[in-house]
């Protein structure tokens, strides 16, 4: 019924070593029998029970060997079941994971806009530094610009030229997520508008 845990594992290990521990307990009293082992004759040459040795205790042991020989034959199949059915739910489990981890990714993707620009350079205090534009953002959305009407540099340098003191609304993806920059040109201490550096992504 129930799923198999590592301390079922346990247990019957345990259960294996207290049964070798028994078979070796009795072959010991074998041995206290003159010796006798599994399959040694209990009779004298004429067919009488042997008298030097105590025939019930060596029936016994004889016997509980036998059982507890088949007894840990059942438990070694027990505890290689068990250690099967661990290694396959581990591996469910670890499949799992790995196809959510992947799942999760693709939705990311798919989930993130293309990028058609890289910015690759920020000089500080600059408008763009001001706006939180950081090296390496890629750029999904410039003002009016997008991966789908962005032919080359040109046409963010003329969205910025006309948006001159006006907020640009700037969106790109940062380490794998959509951040969006509210970015100002204006004139400052340094050249342009904006103070970074944008290249155009090969795709």
């Amino acid at each position: 019924g129930r799923a198999v845990t590592v301390s079922d594992v346990q247990q019957l290990v345990r259960r294996k070593d207290e049964i070798e521990a028994q078979i070796k307990a009795y072959y010991e009293v074998l041995e206290d029998q003159k010796g006798v082992g599994m399959n040694e004759p209990l009779v004298d040459v004429e067919g009488f029970p042997r008298a030097d040795i105590d025939l019930y205790q060596v029936r016994t042991a004889r016997h509980n060997i036998i059982c507890l020989q088949n007894d840990h034959k059942a438990l070694m199949k027990q505890v290689e079941e068990a250690l099967h059915q661990l290694h396959a739910r581990e591996k469910e489990k670890q499949a799992k994971d790995e196809a959510e981890a992947l799942a999760e990714a693709r939705s990311q993707e798919q989930g993130l806009p293309r990028a058609f620009a890289r910015v690759n350079e920020v000089t500080p205090g600059s408008p763009a530094s001001l706006s939180g534009l950081q090296v390496d953002d890629e750029i999904v959305e410039f003002g009016s610009v997008n991966a789908h009407n962005f032919q080359n540099l040109q046409n963010i340098a003329t969205v910025v030229q006309h948006s001159e003191g006006r907020p640009l609304s700037v969106t790109v993806i940062r380490s794998g997520k959509k951040v969006h920059v509210g970015l100002t040109p204006k004139r400052w201490a340094g050249k342009g508008l904006l103070g970074c550096n944008i290249i155009p992504l090969q795709r």
